[in-house]
């Protein structure tokens, strides 16, 4: 959907459960106060954020006013913009596990009712734990809040079930009470600007789509590395592990962006069927192929930026002898005639020397080579290199001769770079999700079946992970570029990771 900040939008009113919580002030209200800035938001618009906590509502102003000054893009907020913006937040406590505790949330609905001429949006988004999320739709059901599948939403973060079976009845209970129509399940990869612009890049040139495919592509790779470690996060993520927390999630999604087949138009349903055929494509590892299509590592203490940092199984909240894996690699295969017989490389881990998100697509080499060089050697494969983070860019590598006397060639890009092209700061993944959520727009969220895809791909490696615990971790030190293991799965097959290089370097 096209959308332009001249366009009215319904009123609407957003219920944040867990509105005291990091991720609201960290990311919900800083991309709130950011489209209300750039007049986005609708003129007339309610904000109830709610948590068990008691507070006033000048205390809970005032906190979300520090969490917009840190953490928005736009920088801190002018005193004129805060007054005009908070005049629309609303703090009311509850306990979300209490069907009577939703009774002010339909007073204060039917309050706006009132004052608008125009009846709302509502939006109810979870932004708490996942073992909430079936008590908030519940609840909402028995206090009999608005639920027109017209206008109302609920916003499911993740992660959406720890596995299949999990996902199965998270997605049965909200179909229950919300028509599929209704569920947003967010992923904020899908709202990033480079991500959006993929889809873009592939079916609005002509000159791209025909490459895309078996006949000129020799493999993909999909890499989501961190420098960072698990932080706080203890807790949840050694009951998860990263195949879990990032690859089941956002690297298959990326994945089914990249290998989609065109949509018949940019229809919601439309481009996520397409996104499913991919899920529903994906060669099924079998349980004695996992270790030869697949990595794992677990990282051990280093120093990163000069600081000396802690190894997994010294990390709060984690297990002595935890066997959860902070890195996965994964090879694998779309079994259709785009695809066949290119592999995908996917690789995620926590530790590592750069934080990057990077797809690139290398193209097979040139037939047949008129160029012989001593000094330089044959021509390298051409490369399209879509840089995520943390440089927005589309990068085309291509050969050119060096300026000379000889016929010396040399690589080039072609770059589309976000910062040089843009005067403006581009929205943050969240505050597009949430304009999209407002507008009833479900293009970038994830559908029940596209979610139990994914899930039903990742089982059996999870199982046998679980289940094979005999590995040798820590395998990888901080600031390296992970295990050896995950070197050998690519090497074996003649490639190498292509990793983010160091300014004026070449990969």
């Amino acid at each position: 959907m096209i959308k332009t900040s001249d366009k009215k939008y319904d009123p609407t009113i957003f219920i944040i459960f867990g509105g005291t919580g990091d991720l609201t002030k960290r990311k919900i209200m800083p991309a709130l106060y950011n489209l209300f800035l750039d007049n986005w938001l609708p003129e007339e618009f309610a904000i109830i954020g709610t948590s068990s906590s008691k507070m006033s509502n000048e205390k809970y102003i005032a906190e979300l006013f520090s969490a917009v000054n840190e953490f928005s893009r736009t920088g801190k907020a002018t005193k004129a913009d805060w007054e005009k913006f908070s005049s629309h937040i609303t703090f009311q406590d509850a306990d979300i596990t209490n069907a009577s505790a939703f009774k002010p949330f339909g007073k204060l609905i039917d309050k706006y009712k009132k004052e608008w001429k125009t009846p709302p949006s509502i939006i109810y988004y979870c932004a708490v734990a996942p073992h909430f999320f079936c008590s908030i739709a519940e609840n909402i059901n028995k206090a009999k809040l608005d639920n027109d599948p017209k206008t109302t939403r609920i916003i499911i973060e993740k992660p959406f079930g720890s596995d299949l079976e999990s996902a199965k009845d998270l997605n049965k209970k909200l179909l229950s009470i919300f028509e599929e129509n209704q569920i947003y399940r967010i992923d904020h990869y899908l709202g990033k600007e480079v991500v959006q612009n993929i889809m873009a890049f592939r079916f609005a040139n002509s000159i791209m789509e025909p490459l895309w495919n078996r006949n000129h592509v020799e493999h993909v790779q999909i890499s989501v590395t961190e420098q960072i470690g698990i932080g706080s996060r203890g807790n949840y993520f050694d009951n998860a592990g990263i195949l879990r927390d990032m690859i089941q999630n956002h690297l298959l999604q990326l994945l089914c962006i990249i290998a989609m087949e065109p949509p018949t138009n940019f229809n919601a349903d439309e481009v996520r069927n397409r996104k499913v055929d991919v899920l529903k494509a994906l060669r099924r590892i079998e349980s004695g192929k996992i270790e030869t299509m697949s990595a794992r590592g677990q990282y051990s203490s280093g120093w990163i930026e000069g600081e000396e940092v802690v190894g997994y199984r010294e990390e709060e909240k984690v297990k002595t002898h935890s066997n959860t894996e902070t890195y996965a690699a994964l090879k694998l295969h779309v079994d259709n005639w785009r695809w066949q017989g290119v592999p995908f490389y996917l690789r995620t881990g926590k530790r590592l020397f750069k934080s990057a998100s990077i797809i690139t697509i290398q193209f097979k080499e040139i037939p047949h080579n008129i160029f012989v060089s001593e000094n330089t050697g044959p021509p390298k494969q051409n490369r399209l290199v879509i840089s995520i983070q943390p440089d927005m860019a589309i990068r085309l590598q291509l050969q050119s001769k060096v300026p000379g006397l000889e016929m010396n060639l040399n690589t080039v890009d072609m770059v589309f770079d976000y910062a040089g092209s843009k005067k403006t700061d581009s929205p943050e993944a969240y505050e597009t999700l949430l304009l999209d959520a407002i507008t009833g727009d479900q293009t970038l969220f994830m559908r029940a079946d596209q979610v139990e895809a994914a899930w039903e791909f990742i089982m059996p490696i999870l199982n046998y992970w679980e289940k094979n615990t005999d590995q040798n971790f820590p395998n990888y030190a901080a600031d390296s570029w992970g295990p050896e293991n995950a070197e050998a799965l690519i090497a074996k097959d003649g490639f190498h990771w292509f990793n983010l290089p160091e300014k004026n370097k070449k990969d």
